[in-house]
């Protein structure tokens, strides 16, 4: 896997790090709405998908921020050079299986093999993100509600994988937004590295809203 351990003796969050990987539960997580009205006004445009739309400037977002590509091996903090996303995919029994991106190609490039994969997915995916699953943004959604707060399984032993989620986006005062979740190992990441997520995410989302016009 292509990462590079962390050099401990002058990483500055020791002391977090040794604080909140001894704590059962060290998860953080956050729900923020955020505007997407001019991400589903350039998909129209483009004749894109929303989701896969969406799922590129959230993989590319997270990538911007470091935090979200380090991991913990044999108890101690890795740094991956980048990190493709593991999302749901809803099959015709009602049943999900994943499918792996990697957001980090220009859009035109992104969306053919995004389609072609996820086609496939449903063909034949199952739960499995393979040995080198600990590189993964892990991504899920729930369209059907627009909800305030959402508490997702985490294993146990707790994992390094950050979580994204989001749901269903509504009108209000002539602004859609949608809400989405963070969900990070706190030994990692800080709130300060999750406002960044946000923020990289509006610019990532106004970027593609730009060059649809």
């Amino acid at each position: 896997m292509d990462y590079r351990a962390i050099d401990w003796e002058s990483y500055p969050r020791k002391a977090h790090f040794a604080y909140f990987s001894a704590m059962a539960d060290p998860y953080a997580g956050v729900t923020a709405p955020v505007d997407v009205t001019g991400l589903l006004a350039a998909c129209r445009e483009r004749g894109a998908p929303f989701f896969l739309s969406f799922l590129w400037c959230a993989g590319r977002a997270a990538n911007a921020v470091p935090q979200l590509r380090q991991r913990i091996v044999d108890g101690r903090p890795v740094e991956f050079s980048s990190c493709d996303t593991s999302h749901t995919v809803l099959r015709a029994d009602g049943t999900y299986c994943y499918c792996r991106l990697s957001c980090m190609e220009p859009f035109g490039e992104f969306l053919p093999q995004a389609v072609r994969r996820q086609e496939q997915a449903k063909a034949g995916g199952d739960l499995d993100d393979g040995e080198d699953a600990l590189s993964l943004l892990f991504v899920s959604t729930l369209p059907w509600v627009g909800y305030t707060a959402l508490r997702q399984p985490v294993p146990t032993p707790a994992d390094s994988n950050p979580r994204i989620t989001w749901g269903r986006y509504d009108e209000a005062g002539g602004r859609i937004a949608m809400p989405v979740t963070l969900l990070v190992n706190h030994a990692l990441v800080d709130g300060a590295h999750m406002g960044r997520f946000y923020q990289g995410l509006e610019r990532e989302l106004e970027g593609f809203a730009r060059e649809a016009r």
